[in-house]
Formats: C-alpha cells, sequence, structure tokens
C-alpha cells in the first residue's frame, strides 16, 4: 500500500521511517531481481568511480583531509538509502555545503587559535544538533514546507555557490598554494573568496604555467569525455591522465602535489571523531545557530530538490518520494557520518542523474556505490597523494561550471523581472557576504514583496498554467 506520511498519525509516520522494505524497493521482484540487481551494480560502479576524485575536492575545498571525503560519501550513500525517501537518490558531498564547512573550519581552525582537530570537533557538534532537528522536522511532517522556496533562489544560490567554488580553487590551478604562509595562513586550511583573490593576485609572478596546463586538462578532459558517454568514469580518468604526467615529463615542473600539504592518505577510512564545544559565548552561541540553520536549510532544499528531479528523470510511475522519510534519513546522514570522520552530505544532483542514466532501479545502486568506493579507494590510496592540487582545482571548476544550467536560468527570467532579479541578487550575494546573509535576506525581499504586490506573484502563476 502506498501512504504518503501526510496521511499517518505520528505514531504510523515514526513506524514508517523504520520500515526497510518499504514502496522504495518496489521495482525489485521475484521475475526481475538479476537484471535490475545488475542494473544497480553497473551504476554503482559508474557512480563510486566518478565520485572519489569529486569526493577528494570537496573534502579539499572544505579545509578537510582527502580521504574524510572518500568516508563521508560512501557512509552517506549508504545511510541515506537505509532511511532516506527517494528510491533513486545518490548521497555525498555536495559544492553547496563547501563555502560553509570551509568558513567553519577557518573560524575555529589554527588561524583562530585553535587546531583542525578542534575545527572538525566543532563541526560535529552543529551536524549532530541540526541532524536531530531534521529528524523531528520529518516526524512532525514539515517535508513539505522544502518545496516552498522560490526557485528563483535556489537557482541564484546554486549560481552563488558556483561562483564561491569557482575562484575559491584559483590557488590550486595556478600552481600557488604553498605561498599562503606567506600571509601567515596555515597550510591546511583554505580561506574565503577575497582571502584566495588576494592570495592569486598578489602572487602572479609565481604561477606555474604547468599548474594552469594541468587544471585545464582536467577540465577540458572530463566535459569531453562525459560528452561521449556517461559510462565513461570521466573524473577518475582525467585525474589518472595528469597524475601520470605530473610523475613522469613533468616530474620536475614543480607541480604541488595533495602529498606536499597533506602527506600520505591513509586507508583505514573508519576513525570515530567525537564533537567539540568551545568555551562557550555569545559568539560562539550565534555561531551554533546560524551553522545549525544552515545546515538544516541546505540538507533540507537540497534533498528535496533532488529526490523531485530523480522522480522527473527517472519517469518514476510508482511511488513517489517521501519529504517527511526524507528528512528523517538526512537527520540520520548528518548525525552518523561526522562522527566517523566525516561530514554533512546531502542529496547530490549531478550523481543521483548519473544513477539514473546508468540504470539504477532501487536503493541498491546507493549500497553499491558506498562499498564499492571504500574498496577502491582501499587500494588506490597509496596514489591519491600523488595528484597535482591543480588537478583537484580543474575538478571542481568542472563541479562548479555544472552548476550553472542556462536552461534554469532562462526559466526565471520568463518567470519575470521580479524573480530574475531575486536569482540576481542571491547569486551576488552569497558569495560576496556568506550564505546566511546571502539566502535569508533573499527570502525576507522575496515574501516581503510578494506580500505588499500580490500582482508579482499572480504574474508567475499565470504564465505556469499557460506552460502547462
Amino acid at each position: 500500500m502506498n501512504k504518503t506520511s501526510e496521511t499517518l498519525s505520528f505514531t504510523g509516520r515514526l513506524k514508517l521511517f523504520f520500515t526497510f522494505f518499504d514502496s522504495r524497493w518496489e521495482d525489485l521482484t521475484k521475475d526481475n531481481w538479476k537484471s535490475t540487481i545488475y542494473r544497480d551494480f553497473s551504476a554503482g560502479l559508474v557512480v563510486a568511480m566518478t565520485a572519489i576524485p569529486m569526493a577528494m575536492g570537496f573534502a579539499i575545498a572544505m579545509g578537510l583531509r582527502p580521504e574524510q571525503g572518500i568516508i563521508a560519501g560512501a557512509l552517506a550513500c549508504m545511510v541515506g538509502r537505509t532511511f532516506g525517501g527517494s528510491k533513486y537518490q545518490v548521497y555525498g558531498p555536495t559544492a553547496a555545503f563547501i563555502p560553509l564547512i570551509a568558513s567553519l573550519m577557518v573560524k575555529y581552525g589554527v588561524e583562530h587559535g585553535g587546531n583542525a582537530a578542534q575545527a572538525h570537533g566543532f563541526l560535529i557538534l552543529v551536524s549532530l544538533i541540526a541532524g536531530v532537528i531534521l529528524m523531528i522536522m520529518g516526524i512532525f511532517g514539515l517535508g513539505k514546507y522544502g518545496r516552498l522556496v522560490p526557485n528563483s533562489i535556489i537557482v541564484g544560490f546554486t549560481i552563488g555557490i558556483a561562483a564561491s567554488i569557482a575562484l575559491t580553487n584559483m590557488e590550486d590551478i595556478l600552481g600557488i598554494e604553498s605561498f599562503k604562509d606567506m600571509l601567515g595562513q596555515d597550510e591546511n586550511i583554505q580561506g574565503g573568496i577575497l582571502h584566495n583573490i588576494y592570495i592569486a593576485f598578489g602572487n602572479l609572478d609565481k604561477i606555474n604555467l604547468w599548474s594552469v596546463f594541468i587544471g585545464v586538462l582536467t577540465f577540458v578532459l572530463t566535459k569531453g569525455l562525459l560528452r561521449i558517454s556517461i559510462f565513461i568514469p570521466a573524473p577518475l580518468i582525467a585525474i589518472a591522465t595528469a597524475t601520470i604526467l605530473s610523475a613522469t615529463v613533468l616530474q620536475n615542473k614543480g607541480l604541488i602535489l595533495v602529498k606536499d600539504l597533506y602527506g600520505s592518505i591513509p586507508n583505514n577510512f573508519f576513525v570515530f571523531t567525537t564533537p567539540y564545544l568551545p568555551e562557550m559565548t555569545g559568539a560562539v552561541i550565534v555561531d551554533i545557530l546560524y551553522f545549525v540553520f544552515a545546515i538544516i536549510f541546505i540538507s533540507a532544499v537540497e534533498s528535496v530538490l533532488c529526490s523531485t528531479m530523480a522522480d522527473k528523470m527517472a519517469e518514476n510511475k510508482g511511488t513517489k518520494f517521501n519529504p517527511d522519510k526524507e528528512l528523517w534519513g538526512q537527520g540520520l546522514v548528518q548525525i552518523i557520518v561526522p562522527l566517523v570522520n566525516g561530514f554533512p552530505c546531502t542529496g547530490a544532483l549531478a550523481r543521483t542523474a548519473t544513477s539514473i542514466k546508468a540504470g539504477a532501479r532501487t536503493p541498491l545502486a546507493g549500497y553499491f556505490k558506498g562499498v564499492l568506493k571504500l574498496v577502491m579507494a582501499f587500494y588506490i590510496a597509496q596514489y591519491l597523494e600523488l595528484i597535482p592540487m591543480a588537478c583537484i582545482g580543474g575538478i571542481l571548476v568542472w563541479v562548479a561550471s555544472n552548476m550553472i544550467k542556462p536552461s534554469e536560468i532562462k526559466e526565471t527570467k520568463h518567470d519575470g523581472k521580479f524573480e530574475f532579479s531575486m536569482m540576481l541578487y542571491t547569486a551576488v550575494m552569497v558569495p560576496l557576504t556568506d550564505f546566511l546573509t546571502g539566502v535569508l535576506s533573499a527570502l525576507i525581499i522575496y515574501f516581503v514583496v510578494a506580500k505588499l504586490f500580490p500582482r508579482i506573484s499572480k504574474k508567475k502563476e499565470g504564465r505556469k498554467e499557460v506552460s502547462k
């Protein structure tokens, strides 16, 4: 029986959340189990090979260690597929979390009297709180409200994050990462946009053209191979090519490698880590509220958006995703993953789309992705440290380029001048200020103007009705 959580009682909803074999498994039957498992395995393998370099890049951009991205992506997918509300969604590190976590790691890291372990411990603390709140939101049926965030602000937020990622990875591609210490910065911590731009323009005479070549090669190779087929693990091939070049013909060209900044990459991924609470002050309390809210917002909005997209892309004619169970699953992801040396994760749009296109039918694809990712990373860990940082930068710029979709911008423009202006406002404010200032101010402006000038929203609805 297909029941949405909105029609269930509190007890019934809680029982549904703890049911493992629910309607998400309806496409796995006695008649098709062999072909379905094969399709899920193939999809999991393709996504796993693509996700390893991306997860490392995301972790490094956040100011964390590369192996933390590997464990976070693998474990998040298995936890999310167990407790989440979507048949198809792939969970893992996402670009939306990069500026947020990077700012936390800087604020509570070495630069401000702490260390990397304390900063990660504080991240665990706020993630645990956010996880509990997300679970409570799911229990009380608040998942439907995730759809209320205007599309124009979501598109603007995505563009703003893409700009942040591209600008904060200039150092890696230009080959000047090692010159952070000239400004008294900790070499293992990423700074903000203005900080990275300042470093880049302050060290233009130290740019390594071979590093630029590797970054551009990685970007072009990844984008080009994926145009041929989504079954090609383009990021992995691009990184392998760049790594081989840096270890042979470009060996003495001054390329900065992962090991130069992070040392060896261990293959003992499962390390229990504990939360850290700094001395309580007014500023710390404000930071806790800020980061908790940001994790909840990104988790809820991106997971609901990704699940909706997945149902449409897969042409799901069965049970649609359950937004309340999705919040419940997101909460458990934010609780479990950071405790095992990871960080907050959510539904990953690009990897979910890749999984569906590769043939995924059931949550099994997520389990295959997680297990295969860990197995492959375990055996190639010794080679991951040889990857050039410019290659990581190239992968992240490719991710950023994929986040900006002309079709979405065009659609927002057709919704009216107000919608388009809100998209532009959010896109500019997010990288220039911070997540909270950019998104919250956009939401306040949007709903205040829509309330005072209802013709704006009516005009938008009219266009949608015509388009239908």
